[in-house]
């Protein structure tokens, strides 16, 4: 009798097993298919990283935690200048150095010195009562139900943020540009070309911003795809317009002042929010300037945090004015290489996200740089549905309405959560979100199960 008796103890316990598993799981977001064209971007950043170590024209600045760097240009330093130098005394400067203004912007300069380090530049110029701030020319790397043909299998990123009933609410507008900073965008892309506004080639001072490299063709296309347009992926939001703002060559990189120009260039040209997958783990004077200019002109900034995981503040994505960004895997789960920190204001997907590539192509990758447009494209959709927001009160938006994640309230691993799309849209438009979703991805345990199915019963009282 009694081994009857734990027999059957025994399979009411697998039973509810298989029961709690089945519960728990039937809502969750289902993994993609085999990624389509997957490229392992943050390999390739890493082995980026590891050339901008070899290379002699290259400084590496180790930071207080293990395996963190930056990177700057050997001498040279950006300077910005209170007030111009006429052309006599710029002569003179250049002579002092061994050197010459490499590029200016206004008043912030680049010089670079055939002889002196970029410690001494900066030393010399900090002399200087006529400069405002001088610092190396750091060097920031990237951080990577529609009818569209890839949109049900592979683009399960947009429908664990709620987007398929968001979409109800608003597709977005044409009058809200989201400036991409960024690699450029691969213009004669099918699924982007109808969307795009001019854009301007930083590095070269033209119009050319066609891609050569797919970092920012494939951020554009998180954003605003062309949607319901039988072909490729679904953007986030649908009307919205790119501005693609180039600032990062073909070998991945961009300087703190190539990227701060692209900044205000955005902003002066009609951006209202501007997307900045990069970064590096060093402050930088120039690029905060630029940050500032942009925030005090309303622009919504939103920056990745970073692929290290490491609690490094990383910049621009650690500035106050900037909301900070790290990734989520389908799970909900902080993604393995996803920076964290007291600066983080939000989580997107980061895993796996497919989206536009170079030469007409459609990819998969990784990176805080692809959950980072995904924030783009919700503040781009609430800015669609309330104009009037000041770029405070979006970013609020977006804080409120996530979905909290890890310990309860903002903490340093999940900062408010992932966003919900849905939550955020109905905010705005006073709907009540009927079925908000679970706060965490939690499985009750067998016990647990009991017990809640013993309140639901009343035999007994939470």
């Amino acid at each position: 009798m009694k081994r009857w008796i734990m027999i059957t103890v025994a399979s009411l316990v697998l039973f509810l097993i298989v029961v709690t598993v089945a519960l728990n799981t039937r809502d969750q977001v289902q993994p993609p298919q085999e990624p389509l064209n997957q490229i392992n971007y943050l390999s390739q950043v890493n082995r980026l990283k590891t050339k901008l170590n070899k290379q002699n024209g290259i400084t590496v600045l180790d930071h207080r935690k293990e395996g963190v760097q930056s990177h700057y240009v050997k001498n040279e330093v950006t300077v910005k200048f209170k007030r111009h130098p006429d052309e006599q005394e710029m002569e003179r400067i250049n002579q002092q150095i061994d050197g010459k203004l490499k590029k200016h912007n206004g008043l912030t300069c680049i010089f670079q010195s055939d002889s002196l380090s970029s410690t001494d530049l900066v030393h010399y110029f900090q002399q200087r009562n006529d400069v405002d701030y001088a610092e190396p020319n750091y060097i920031l790397l990237p951080n990577v139900v529609p009818n569209d043909q890839y949109y049900r299998d592979y683009q399960w990123n947009l429908s664990m943020i709620r987007m398929e009933d968001g979409w109800d609410i608003t597709g977005g507008s044409d009058e809200v540009i989201v400036a991409v900073v960024d690699s450029g965008v691969d213009v004669d892309h099918p699924d982007l070309a109808p969307k795009l506004v001019l854009g301007h080639n930083i590095l070269r001072d033209n119009d050319d911003v066609n891609d050569d490299n797919g970092h920012g063709t494939h951020v554009a296309g998180i954003i605003a795809a062309a949607t319901n347009n039988n072909i490729g992926v679904a953007g986030l939001s649908w009307n919205s317009r790119i501005m693609p703002v180039k600032g990062i060559g073909a070998d991945g990189t961009g300087t703190a002042f190539d990227i701060a120009n692209g900044i205000v260039w955005a902003v002066d040209h009609g951006a209202s929010v501007i997307n900045l997958s990069v970064g590096n783990y060093t402050p930088s004077q120039v690029l905060h300037d630029a940050v500032k200019y942009a925030f005090d002109r309303d622009a919504v900034l939103v920056a990745a945090s970073g692929n290290d995981n490491t609690d490094q503040p990383g910049y621009p994505a650690a500035y106050p004015e900037v909301l900070a960004v790290g990734a989520v895997d389908y799970m909900r789960q902080r993604a393995e290489f996803s920076n964290y920190g007291e600066y983080i204001d939000v989580m997107a997907p980061g895993v796996d996200i497919p989206s536009t590539f170079i030469d007409n192509q459609y990819a998969s990758l990784s990176g805080t740089s692809m959950a980072t447009p995904h924030v783009a494209g919700l503040a781009a959709l609430i800015r669609s549905v309330d104009p009037g927001l000041s770029n405070l009160e979006v970013m609020e938006v977006i804080r409120n309405t996530s979905i909290d994640l890890g310990a309860q309230g903002r903490d340093p691993y999940f900062g408010y959560g992932v966003i919900d799309g849905l939550s955020s849209l109905r905010m705005l438009t006073n709907q009540t979100d009927t079925q908000p979703p679970q706060t965490q991805n939690y499985r009750r345990t067998p016990l647990e199960f009991i017990r809640d199915l013993f309140i639901e019963w009343g035999w007994i009282q939470s």
